[in-house]
């Protein structure tokens, strides 16, 4: 069974626009209630979002869509999606449901869908899903009396900080430590700086005035410019930017210089392997993680364990295999001690229990490694034209040419992104002018055959 409006995280699109509108949540909700409906008990689902304006118009269909299948809905409002699969387990509901489009612009929503156990569904389950959103539903509504009922959790908030907080060692407090948090106008910007706030940090909050259009613009996880210059300006010791959606982090240290989540990694798994907490003698990435990640958790007898782009595998490989720390070079962080997906004020935190145990600068403790050469490039195209740009025959040629170049000191990987109308084309190795030109011709070629007035391509 096939997906065609779920990617790698959930459904995503462009606001009222398909996949992304109201006709479309309304059968997504309807779906999702008949796949999670077991039982005579009343049903419930939770249902969260970040900032977008969009968000007004996909969460009353989805409330339509769940409360018409007799599944009560519990609405908590702006929140981080780690939140949400937290409080699907809390409140013991059968669905969770974040309204999201994560680090894409404004104009951009998704429908991520998670189970009663918090974890993100499997690609098995959500084709389940979007195959009963063919069928009629008439035969399944509820009846008049057994319609479902919606509620604001007024709390929910106060309940996530207090989980996030609890994840911070308890002989510790940020007291002395002057921190930039960058919420991204997103899904965290009331609950980020009150967390670092309540645990003594000197806060300095950017970006957490959201006015349903400027969430993630020039700011958060994928835009560190003003969160780096705000450590300068305000002599920061450290500076936090997370996403939309606040399952992700990327940090500065105190001279602005940006971290990644593979120096993250590194420092969490090196740090849960000293103090004997971490399992799986290793962290599981991405393919994107850098090489120099993998070389470093090799000299410490530690390994790195690779699966396919999105946190949603980086999850399954760890509760397959027994791993408790885990993510992504861009940022998400999955630690399976405290959460079921990524987190990355949970994540920050961790961070900031080694900068405060160590007494030194953020710099000398951030920088584990020295990452090999890597750049990754991205090429947008139009869905429409009809080209399939990596089954392209000149496309696959420039590959295979790029591979050849590399040989056996580099890599080289090129996918289609799961979330965007982007070929990604990424390559690393010890020589960064080569692993320049080798990206730059793929994208050359690539470029050519997804402009209709190119093709074909001799």
């Amino acid at each position: 069974m096939s997906r065609t409006l779920f990617g790698t995280d959930g459904i995503r699109g462009t606001a009222n626009t398909e996949p992304m509108t109201a006709e479309t949540a309304l059968k997504a909700a309807m779906a999702a209630a008949l796949q999670f409906r077991r039982g005579i008990h009343r049903h419930a689902v939770v249902i969260a979002k970040d900032t977008r304006l969009s968000g007004y118009m996909i969460e009353p269909a989805l409330v339509a869509g769940f409360t018409a299948m007799g599944m009560d809905v519990i609405l908590v409002g702006p929140l981080p999606t780690p939140a949400v699969a937290m409080l699907t387990r809390s409140l013991r509901a059968d669905l969770g449901v974040m309204i999201s489009a994560s680090h894409n612009p404004f104009q951009d929503n998704g429908i991520k869908l998670f189970g009663p156990d918090g974890y993100k569904l499997s690609d098995e389950i959500e084709a389940e899903i979007e195959a009963r959103m063919a069928l009629p539903f008439a035969p399944d509504l509820a009846a008049p009396a057994a319609l479902g009922r919606a509620q604001r959790l007024e709390d929910a908030s106060g309940r996530y900080i207090e989980v996030v907080k609890s994840s911070f060692p308890r002989d510790l407090r940020l007291d002395g430590l002057k921190i930039v948090v960058d919420c991204a106008n997103g899904a965290a910007y009331k609950v980020a700086p009150r967390v670092l706030y309540e645990l003594g940090a000197e806060v300095v909050p950017l970006f957490v005035s959201p006015n349903g259009t400027n969430i993630n613009a020039q700011c958060g996880a994928t835009h560190t410019a003003a969160m780096r210059a705000a450590v300068l300006e305000h002599k920061a010791h450290i500076g936090l930017a997370l996403d939309g959606d606040a399952d992700r982090l990327i940090l500065a240290d105190e001279t602005g210089t940006q971290i990644d989540g593979d120096q993250i990694m590194a420092l969490i798994g090196t740090s849960w392997a000293e103090a004997g907490k971490l399992r799986g003698n290793g962290v599981v990435a991405t393919v994107m993680s850098n090489l120099g990640l993998e070389l470093f958790l090799k000299r410490r007898g530690l390994t790195l364990v690779r699966t396919p782009v999105g946190d949603r595998y980086v999850v399954e490989h760890m509760r397959e295999h027994g791993f408790n720390v885990g993510g992504e070079q861009s940022g998400h962080m999955v630690l399976s001690d405290f959460g079921t997906t990524g987190d990355g004020l949970l994540a920050a935190l961790q961070v900031l229990a080694c900068v405060k145990r160590s007494g030194r600068p953020a710099s000398e403790v951030l920088k584990l490694f020295q990452p090999l050469p890597q750049l990754l490039k991205n090429v947008r195209f139009d869905p429409a034209a009809g080209v399939r740009p990596l089954e392209h025959a000149a496309v696959q040629a420039a590959i295979a040419a790029g591979e050849d170049r590399l040989g056996g000191t580099g890599r080289l990987l090129i996918r289609k992104s799961g979330t965007e109308p982007l070929i990604r084309v990424m390559a690393e190795g010890e020589d960064e002018a080569l692993v320049r030109a080798v990206v730059e011709e793929i994208c050359a070629v690539v470029e050519r055959v997804t402009r209709p007035a190119c093709q074909p391509v001799p």
